[in-house]
């Protein structure tokens, strides 16, 4: 019986797309997913998060909108000229560790989008990705490629979009989502880390030196 559940887990994860290498799922809450949420959504009723028992799980609106914005950032940095891009030095911390490096931001999100999407997405899924998205291809060309009819086209079409706007989010150590944070480069550094790799300054102890205030002299 245990091992029945473990297996309708293991699909379950599977079908919402959730990273392989991710231990620890992300806790998504209001404030993420309020702005993201479908304002005529009927699953969240625009509120972005459906309460379970045990957790928070974020709508499949929220998910789709979150691929929308990386699959627009992706297609910009693809189709912008190649002089407007540059390289940027980015300070990388880790606990008492600091470096300086250069990169191309540009095309480093082109890369992972890229071979993120290849990672996580099964085969089928993946033809339809590089037909669609990557290629350019609309649906009624997708579908004669690929013999499918226009249902389960839009259907795989928007599964794909789900489990890779999860997979944006979720991913660590640096997911490609939010934009700011992979283009900006903000580093999150765990403050676990800080404190075990930083000992605390010692506050040196000074005896205050009396007040003498001047004294005139007696005619």
């Amino acid at each position: 019986m245990n091992t029945m559940n473990a297996a309708l887990t293991r699909e379950t994860e599977s079908k919402i797309g959730r990273p392989k290498d991710i231990v620890e799922p992300m806790e998504w809450n209001r404030s993420e997913t309020l702005a993201l949420a479908a304002p005529a959504c009927t699953r969240c009723h625009g509120v972005g998060i459906i309460r379970t028992r045990r957790s928070s799980e974020p709508c499949h609106c929220v998910l789709r909108s979150i691929f929308r914005a990386c699959y627009a950032r992706f297609r910009h940095c693809v189709t912008k000229e190649k002089f407007m891009s540059k390289a940027s030095l980015e300070a990388t911390a880790f606990g008492h560790h600091r470096r300086e490096v250069w990169g191309r931001k540009d095309e480093e999100y082109i890369a992972d989008f890229a071979l993120v999407s290849r990672r996580y997405l099964e085969e089928a899924e993946y033809r339809i990705f590089k037909f669609h998205f990557l290629l350019g291809a609309d649906w009624r060309l997708c579908c004669r490629r690929l013999k499918m009819d226009r249902g389960n086209f839009f259907h795989m079409v928007y599964n794909i979009q789900q489990k890779l706007g999860r997979v944006f989010r979720e991913l660590q150590p640096f997911g490609l989502y939010p934009l700011d944070e992979y283009f900006q480069g903000t580093t999150r550094v765990d403050p676990v880390l800080l404190r075990s790799n930083h000992s605390p300054i010692p506050i040196r102890s000074c005896t205050p030196l009396p007040v003498v205030p001047p004294l005139e002299r007696a005619a």
